[in-house]
């Protein structure tokens, strides 16, 4: 039977250092978008509005459920393409991508597509269910069973994606067909939702009865900023209703809804749509027509005047908007490689001729070699950062990918600290250097740990295990579980 839906959609800047808001969403009586956008000069902002806007004609367009899921898959890989026009045109926006999740509805039929880790979920009689999976760093340690649900929600790489849309051909949704029942409840969100807020308290807001979807929606944004979401965080919650009870007016927020113009999104061809977009993240008003100037004056030195003047006029509006160009640039930060180390640069990673538009600020002892192979490709093709913070940020997540990031310090009986575990012991582990050491007591004469150190000492030889001259072997007493035992600590963040 088909089915309804009623929608909101709401949004929020968070409590970051983020100037503006680079997600977009859009709600529709058949399809829902929400899209998290990420990295380049021209910030992420233009990439989750293109996206929507490239998907916005199949709301209203007539579907069979047969060939939803084809649609869908062609609308999003026309979307990715426009990505790679965007950042032909414009060298500035070389970088950027977006997390994309989309569903369109057939009668009772959703057609749902998702890359990135921005998350959707079905609410049904009670139960929570996720309908996506994560394209994320942590996901895949999730999947090789090397953290725990509760290690993944705080772990400090969560917010490292593995596949968003770049604009590259291999950037490919993961798609499904889902059946949608009447009293369904569907969440979009983004990560500044999932990374703040836990799955136990999301779905205590989502089946809370009497509430309409635009108060769930607004109960989630708040929960969100009440725990200090630095993330811009945006929801979409959507009712399968009977039909006829359904909303019927479109929503859009974020980056998408931020239009300065007044010519419709669907009007303009995609060359176009490209250059407003970028206009609009620069926060630049429509480039207008220039005046026709007449020719009122027919003698020539009046002609050679006004051509001068109009020189010397552009020739300053060049000069200054150079300079301001230039300031601008010398504002951003980014991290790339220089030889062979992870390095945080100044200015914008393009050239322009012989002038380098970008300075090495700091070369840090990490190297590029020991990242694994996704990360230092992403590295040599440099990383856009949110200011010198966000640069740190990201060195600080890159450092914990490497080999010496994960050393672990070994505590042995004695109490002295080492980094290798001894062959002729055996091994515990602990969260901390505190907890291996709470409750020890300082080695003394008839204490366990002494007679431990004892018993050790006893199966050596030379000074240590016995005299001398002593040459015969000194078996261990007990079996293997009377080893001596040291405890290990992993750092944080260690998979």
């Amino acid at each position: 039977m088909a089915v309804a839906l009623r929608y909101a959609a709401r949004t929020n800047i968070g409590l970051g250092s983020k100037s503006r808001n680079e997600d977009s969403a859009y709600a529709g009586p058949e399809l829902l978008v929400l899209c998290d956008g990420m990295g380049g000069h021209a910030a992420g902002d233009v990439a989750s509005s293109l996206v929507v806007g490239e998907l916005v004609h199949l709301d209203g367009e007539s579907h069979g459920a047969d060939d939803a899921l084809d649609i869908l898959e062609h609308a999003l890989e026309e979307a990715n393409n426009r990505l790679a026009d965007v950042m032909e045109v414009y060298p500035d926006s070389d970088g950027m991508g977006t997390t994309c999740i989309a569903m369109l509805r057939v009668d009772s039929k959703l057609a749902v597509a998702n890359i990135g880790d921005s998350r959707a979920y079905l609410l049904r009689a009670g139960r929570l269910t996720q309908i996506t999976t994560d394209h994320s760093f942590v996901q895949k340690l999730l999947d090789e069973g090397r953290i725990s649900q509760e290690e993944a929600q705080h772990h400090p790489q969560r917010s490292l994606v593995t596949r968003v849309f770049t604009g590259r051909p291999e950037d490919h949704p993961d798609l499904s067909l889902r059946e949608l029942r009447e009293g369904d409840r569907v969440l979009l969100c983004s990560d500044g939702l999932t990374d703040y807020v836990s799955t136990e308290v999301v779905t205590e807001i989502l089946a809370e009865p009497g509430r309409t979807p635009g108060q769930v929606a607004d109960a989630l944004v708040h929960t969100a900023l009440r725990a200090s979401t630095r993330d811009n965080v945006s929801v979409i919650v959507a009712d399968a209703v009977s039909p006829g009870e359904g909303t019927s007016k479109p929503q859009v927020v974020g980056a998408a809804s931020e239009r300065r113009g007044t010519r419709p999104l669907s009007h303009l061809s995609p060359a176009e749509k490209a250059a407003a977009l970028s206009r609009e993240a620069a926060g630049t008003s429509e480039i207008a027509e220039a005046p026709v100037l007449a020719e009122e004056q027919s003698r020539p030195w009046v002609r050679w005047l006004r051509r001068v003047g109009i020189g010397v006029a552009v020739a300053v509006v060049l000069v200054a908007g150079g300079w301001a160009a230039w300031t601008w640039s010398q504002q951003q930060y980014f991290v790339g490689e220089q030889d062979g180390r992870v390095t945080i640069y100044r200015g914008i990673s393009q050239d322009v001729g012989p002038l380098r538009l970008s300075t090495a600020e700091e070369q840090t002892e990490v190297l590029v070699e020991d990242l694994p192979d996704y990360y230092r490709t992403r590295v040599q093709d440099t990383l856009s950062a949110d200011g010198r913070e966000g640069a740190d940020r990201i060195v600080a997540d890159l450092r914990a990918l490497t080999p010496a990031a994960c050393v672990p310090t070994v505590l042995l009986p004695d109490g002295s600290t080492t980094t290798q575990v001894p062959d002729d012991m055996a091994t515990t582990t602990a969260d901390s250097l505190a907890e291996a050491t709470a409750g020890r007591a300082e080695p003394g004469p008839g204490s366990p740990l002494d007679d431990l150190l004892r018993d050790s000492l006893a199966a050596g030889s030379g000074a240590l295990g016995g005299s001398a001259g002593d040459t015969s072997d000194v078996a261990p007493t007990g079996a293997d579980d009377a080893r001596p035992t040291a405890t290990v600590v992993w750092p944080e963040g260690c998979p």
